[in-house]
């Protein structure tokens, strides 16, 4: 599940104030309102002893591209199955974190998805190209955690 109010290992209760993602909000209502078509469901998969890190079990050498239609609007579903944190970006585009303000979902680049955590965000294919997504944590993406999305 998603645990948009938990600001992280060591950050909980320790007498400071810590801003969440469920603290995040935009200052204007988004510009697509549309629902989302089909949802694209990725697991966050990796091997802390073996150092092999990836999409659903697979490096960027196995996989295919994300494909993505021109003008589409998707939910994507990140599901970290490691015990580490994933700063995950996604280059081109902009991602509408679902964190429960509706119209006034922030706007993110990077989102960051914590150990068995599942996340969502929302995302309009409005800028054809090859775009990279990755984790963040070079060592990861260097190591197989990274793919590409294809808008056409």
């Amino acid at each position: 599940m998603a645990r948009y109010n938990d600001p992280g290992d060591g950050l909980n209760g320790n007498g400071r104030r810590v801003l969440t993602y469920a603290d995040l909000r935009t200052r204007y209502r988004g510009v697509d309102g549309r629902p989302p078509s089909r949802e694209v469901e990725l697991h966050l998969t990796g091997n802390m002893e073996r150092y092999i890190w990836g999409f659903n079990g697979k490096k960027f050498s196995e996989a295919k591209p994300i494909e993505l239609k021109l003008g589409e609007r998707v939910r994507i579903v990140l599901i970290n199955d490691t015990m580490m944190d994933h700063p995950i970006h996604l280059h081109g585009l902009w991602s509408e974190l679902e964190n429960g303000h509706g119209e006034f979902n922030p706007y993110k680049h990077t989102v960051i998805v914590k150990p068995s955590e599942r996340v969502s965000y929302l995302v309009s294919a409005d800028t054809p190209g090859r775009w990279a997504f990755h984790c963040h944590l070079m060592y990861h993406m260097e190591s197989g955690m990274f793919r590409t999305v294809v808008v056409s």
